[in-house]
């Protein structure tokens, strides 16, 4: 057998695997979930199961670490260039194009975004998510916003922003109908210009 038909043939199972744990958290939570769940949703036995992964929980974090690692490439790399064109362009249209790939992926991902960040899913995930927001703004890039013009602790300002965002992720992926590009657009609108400009109120 190849080694690119074998190559395939991992990554389909890993795969099925996978859908088979988005499925099972949104039926019955990822603590209800056994390996014999998985297997049987994935139709596959419990040997190749453990040929892939340990447990459930690893099954877990190799597919949330597989998410942050991507999403870390779609928005670090970029985070300078939106930020500097805040104050250049006028209409925002540079530094509002650039978060779209980031949305794009996540709608890519929105099964496995939706089960992690939905009731049933893992808590501990939102937490490596505010982490990661913190890392980005502050760790990665820290020219970009400095500690000596902070006018808030920078701990409430990281929980805030990556709440915010958070939330509005958990109400597109429950609710919404909004392209990559429109919900892109309204996160950038509320977070540039705050929820009252956003609401009408402020000018």
């Amino acid at each position: 057998m190849s080694d690119l038909h074998l190559d395939l043939r991992v990554i389909r199972t890993r795969e099925s695997i996978k859908q088979a744990m988005i499925e099972l958290i949104e039926e019955k939570g990822f603590e209800g979930i056994t390996i014999k769940d998985l297997t049987t949703k994935a139709n596959i036995n419990r040997g190749t199961f453990y040929a892939h992964y340990q447990d459930k929980y690893d099954l877990l974090t190799k597919c949330q670490e597989e998410l942050m690692k991507e999403m870390k490439n779609k928005i670090i790399k970029n985070l300078p260039n939106v930020i500097a064109d805040l104050d250049s362009n006028k209409e925002n249209i540079v530094p509002f194009t650039m978060l779209v790939p980031f949305f794009e992926f996540i709608n890519r991902n929105r099964g496995l975004m939706k089960a992690l960040l939905g009731p049933n899913g893992d808590l501990s995930f939102q937490t490596k998510i505010k982490g990661f927001m913190g890392e980005a703004l502050f760790k990665s890039n820290p020219t970009i916003f400095k500690q000596e013009n902070l006018l808030v602790p920078v701990d409430y300002l990281v929980t805030y922003i990556a709440s915010a965002h958070i939330g509005v992720l958990q109400e597109w992926l429950k609710n919404g109908e909004e392209s990559p590009e429109e919900i892109a657009r309204i996160i950038f609108t509320m977070t540039v210009n705050g929820p009252f400009f956003a609401a009408g109120v402020k000018k």
